[in-house]
């Protein structure tokens, strides 16, 4: 139930609606409604308002394991052997249970591409999304590189000196 619907039922009952005409106008039973109004009434309306912490499953991977998952991302597969640019999550996630019982990291030694993903998500990374661009160097690059260097540094020298029109001052060689 969304907390959303936990402050209709706990406003209703507030207002003074029975908990039949309630459980009526919301489309649910009374034995969720009540259960909902007791927890108001023994924790509070902001306690009754969010989900009570569950027990759930406790976590087995270890803080250090997730961080050597995180430096595994980082790294690019072709510096480890591997013949592709990127990481998937199904690859980063074999070549982890490949390599995490030698560096002492048993609790990986199941890991899913979906728990992976979890991980580096927490983390903010996204390395199958990675962009980038091929550069391909011609002979006359370095040449070219300075030439370009020199028109920003122009543009930028005639605009620091509030010129007007910098198209004056190109030159066309």
């Amino acid at each position: 139930m969304s907390r959303i619907e936990r402050a209709k039922i706990l406003l209703a009952y507030y207002r003074g609606e029975t908990v039949s005409s309630i459980a009526r106008t919301l489309k649910t039973n009374r034995s969720k409604l009540e259960r909902h109004i007791s927890k108001a009434l023994d924790l509070g309306v902001e306690a009754a308002l969010e989900d009570l912490p569950r027990k759930g499953k406790p976590q087995v991977i270890t803080p250090e394991a997730r961080a050597w998952v995180v430096s595994m991302a980082c790294h690019k597969p072709k510096d480890l052997g591997y013949s592709y640019e990127l990481w998937t999550t199904r690859l980063l996630a074999k070549h982890i249970r490949k390599h995490c019982l030698e560096l002492g990291f048993d609790c990986l030694a199941k890991l899913l591409r979906g728990t992976g993903s979890k991980i580096l998500s927490e983390n903010k990374m996204k390395p199958h999304k990675i962009q980038y661009y091929l550069a391909r160097r011609e002979p006359e690059f370095d040449q070219k590189m300075i030439q370009v260097l020199h028109a920003y540094k122009e543009v930028q020298i005639i605009s620091e000196k509030g010129e007007n029109s910098f198209f004056a001052y190109i030159s066309y060689d």
